[in-house]
């Protein structure tokens, strides 16, 4: 099944038959042998070289936990870094490094600097990332250093540019926090992955860096059940790279598309401060949950102070029959852009919602005109699942999402928000889009 660049290869033996609408979700009756690799076939071949051999293997891992038996677990733990890394290092290669018996239950995995002076202790905690128990003091563990999840290979740096981990003015702790995916509700699991950091102290010639891009985590974005198609889009608005980007901007270099699991489209628009549209960042026409690469780009990107970036998530909920909202369980819906660029800028979150009070005219809109169970008292969700969403009130939220002014997340690494006006923003103006690209098809009259 080849499209779009996109090649699902489809082996078995004892076949029976195969069901494959759009080409993605292979529902078989079969006898034994079958299995199906994704592999992208246009993709950057020149994004891996051979590492060094004054590079040096780090590895940050979870050591024996106990993975719980519900469906979402994100674990954490702090690090302190050796005593090495007083020194300045540069990450030239990461990659997960996952237990055999974990495969599958590890869906992805971030590692995140401590944000603080360096002479800052940070308490070593190891256990659930939303436990009572978390110590304050790591919530500062917030600047990605590394994005791992399930599909992704080893992600190289080019040779200009690498992440920096260490330093006389670094904080040395950092945090590993795992998805754990355990739909099965596994019991006595006992798993001690993490990621590997392959890094040295000979620096290359800049700094790289991460941006998060596309919708805020938060049950404001819902996606109506029942729809082959809906669609969500975050904003990265030209304000908030104002402030964010240096003068000279940023050069990006690689990008993770990443939803959960009813995203079967991926794509990044790209605009200058005039509204005219550029050559798109990234795109994936036929996206799979569990084939998430971290994708060198074979056209490096030029993003300068003033431009806006558009993340668009397209979903299919046929399967569903409520509501699914944005959040961080795998039965709930993301739209991120993990962006690798240089050099290093301060801005760390370009992400959007709709408005708080766009979202409520919405809800009171359904209850005055539309005899919906909806209140103001009550909380989003149960607003969101009290609706029977008809053809007519799917196609009405679809309205207000692409037309509601945004709440922006326009966030230093720190977590902190940039200076600025960020409730209620306009949505940007696109004057200029880019014409449909031209196909180089040629066809037989005869």
């Amino acid at each position: 099944l080849i499209q779009d660049g996109t090649t699902h290869i489809v082996w078995s033996r004892g076949l029976e038959h195969i069901v494959a609408p759009n080409g993605l979700n292979i529902s078989t009756t079969i006898r034994e042998n079958f299995g199906m690799i994704r592999v992208n076939l246009l993709k950057n071949l020149k994004a891996h070289s051979q590492l060094p051999s004054h590079v040096q293997v780090l590895d940050l891992l979870t050591d024996k936990v106990q993975v719980p038996n519900e469906e979402t677990t994100y674990w954490c733990k702090v690090f302190k870094l050796p005593e090495s890394f007083r020194r300045k290092h540069h990450i030239y290669q990461y990659e997960a490094n996952i237990e055999s018996t974990s495969q599958g239950l590890v869906h992805h995995m971030e590692i995140f600097h401590c944000e603080t002076s360096a002479m800052e202790k940070i308490p070593l905690y190891n256990g659930n990332c939303f436990g009572e128990d978390r110590p304050e003091k790591t919530q500062v563990c917030k600047r990605v250093l590394a994005a791992w999840a399930m599909g992704a290979q080893p992600f190289t740096y080019p040779e200009e540019a690498a992440l920096p981990l260490g330093g006389n003015k670094f904080n040395p702790y950092v945090m590993l926090e795992i998805h754990y995916n355990n739909p099965e509700l596994k019991s006595g699991v006992i798993d001690s992955s993490g990621v590997r950091f392959y890094v040295s102290d000979m620096l290359k010639e800049m700094d790289a860096g991460v941006i998060e891009l596309g919708l805020e985590y938060t049950d404001k974005m819902a996606i109506p059940p029942g729809q082959e198609s809906f669609s969500l889009t975050g904003y990265c608005i030209s304000s908030c790279t104002s402030v964010g980007l240096h003068n000279e901007g940023i050069t990006v270099f690689g990008s993770q598309l990443h939803t959960h699991l009813t995203g079967v489209r991926v794509h990044t628009r790209h605009f200058d401060a005039y509204g005219k549209e550029l050559p798109e960042l990234d795109r994936d026409n036929h996206y799979s949950t569990h084939f998430q690469e971290i994708r060198r780009l074979k056209r490096p990107v030029k993003v300068l102070p003033g431009h806006i970036l558009m993340t668009r998530c397209d979903y299919n909920t046929l399967s569903r029959t409520n509501v699914t909202l944005g959040g961080f369980s795998i039965s709930e819906e993301m739209c991120v852009n993990y962006i690798h660029y240089y050099p290093h800028a301060p801005l760390e979150v370009c992400k959007s919602s709709i408005s708080d009070q766009a979202l409520r005219t919405f809800f009171n809109y359904m209850k005055e005109w539309e005899d919906q169970p909806t209140s103001p008292n009550a909380a989003i969700s149960t607003n969101y699942n009290s609706i029977h969403w008809s053809k007519v009130r799917v196609q009405l939220l679809n309205e207000v999402y692409h037309e509601a002014p945004l709440s922006m997340q326009c966030n230093m690494s720190s977590g902190d928000r940039f200076p600025g006006y960020w409730d209620n923003a306009p949505l940007p103006s696109v004057l200029l889009p880019l014409a449909p690209p031209a196909r180089n098809c040629q066809f037989d009259d005869k």
